[in-house]
Parts: C-alpha cells; sequence; structure tokens
C-alpha cells in the first residue's frame, strides 16, 4: 500500500502521464490561479503594514508557489509543478492581472518548484520534500522581484526579502501541499498509484 511517504518502484517520474496525471495537474493550476486573484488583491491591501520593513511583506508570497510545490508530490512527475504554475499564471493573465511578466513568473515559480524534487531526482516522497521544494521554489521570486520591482532596495533589503520568501513558501507550500494530498487521498478524488 502507498502512503505519502512511500513511492512504488514502477512510478516514473520521466515515464508517460497518465491522463489523471494530466488533469490533476490542470485542475491544481486553475484552482490556484483563482485563488492567486484574491490573494494578489489581499498581497496589495497589506502593503501598508510592512512600511517601516517592505522585505518583510514576502512572508505572504507562499501561496503563489503552492501549485508547483504541490503538483509534483500528487503526480509523481516531472514537470508537474511547472505546468501547473504556468497554468496558474495564465489564468491570472486571463482575468487581466498583469502582462507577460505573469507567464515568465509561473515558468520560473515552477522550474525552481521542480529542483526540489530533482535534487533527490525524484525518488524520495517523503513529507519533507514539500518543504524543501517549497524552500527552492522561493529562489524564483527572490531573483525576479528584487531584479524586476525593487532593483534600487539595497543589498541588506535584497537579502532580507529572499529569506522571508523562503520561510514563506518553505512554511505554506510544505504545510499546504501536505494538508492537500492528504486530504483529496482520504476522499478517494486521487487515483491510485502504480503498484
Amino acid at each position: 500500500m502507498t502512503t505519502a511517504t512511500t513511492r512504488p518502484t514502477t512510478d516514473r517520474p520521466f515515464g508517460r502521464w497518465r491522463t489523471s496525471d494530466i488533469l490533476i495537474t490542470a485542475a491544481i493550476g486553475v484552482v490556484f490561479g483563482v485563488i492567486f486573484i484574491a490573494w494578489t488583491a489581499l498581497y496589495s491591501a497589506t502593503g501598508p503594514l510592512f512600511t517601516a520593513f517592505p522585505p518583510a511583506q514576502a512572508l505572504l508570497y507562499g501561496v503563489w508557489l503552492v501549485p508547483g510545490v504541490l503538483a509534483p508530490f500528487i503526480t509523481r512527475k516531472a514537470g508537474a509543478g511547472v505546468l501547473a504554475e504556468l497554468i496558474a499564471a495564465v489564468v491570472e493573465l486571463i482575468a487581466g492581472l498583469g502582462g507577460g511578466t505573469l507567464v515568465l513568473y509561473g515558468l520560473a515559480q515552477g522550474v525552481a518548484a521542480e529542483l526540489g524534487y530533482l535534487i533527490f531526482r525524484y525518488r524520495m516522497w517523503r513529507k519533507i520534500n514539500p518543504f524543501i521544494a517549497g524552500a527552492t521554489a522561493a529562489l524564483a521570486p527572490a531573483v525576479l522581484d528584487t531584479a524586476l520591482y525593487y532593483p534600487t532596495w539595497a543589498a541588506g533589503w535584497k537579502i532580507s526579502y529572499g529569506i522571508a520568501a523562503i520561510i514563506s513558501t518553505s512554511i505554506i507550500g510544505g504545510l499546504l501541499t501536505l494538508v492537500l494530498y492528504a486530504t483529496l487521498r482520504s476522499s478517494g478524488a486521487l487515483p491510485a498509484r502504480r503498484s
């Protein structure tokens, strides 16, 4: 029997995707794309709370990186994080929340999240992995945000922003992934893994 902490040996992360893998990844992307619309409004509204130290606002960043962490953990497929983040970015784009940079962010955040699984060659699926993937996912906003939106910040603020993003995405991405995985698994919404 497969649990969240083990992986059957025939489950191939670089193998053929099942229809359920594609549908689950797409659903994660769409659902989180809608969540991102609300999260963007909330993030903007909380800006005044961080006027004394703006880099601390990155502590709220983690929600934007959940699809990139969650999709590979559920499907056990390399590339699922990239696809889920790109779909979420396209949903935001369709909603009119931004331009082409949304697609750049979706791609970068998905690739960065995948690094957390790639370092174990997609062979280890323990409860620690979503926290690691969340931490690596934060590399994307740490680099892109400070380069595109905060280029005039002092180095200390840029580093603080990166650290806050890593804390946020590792905790939020890790916890939400484990909670959602357990909930979906216990509800029977996820197909059985190959065994």
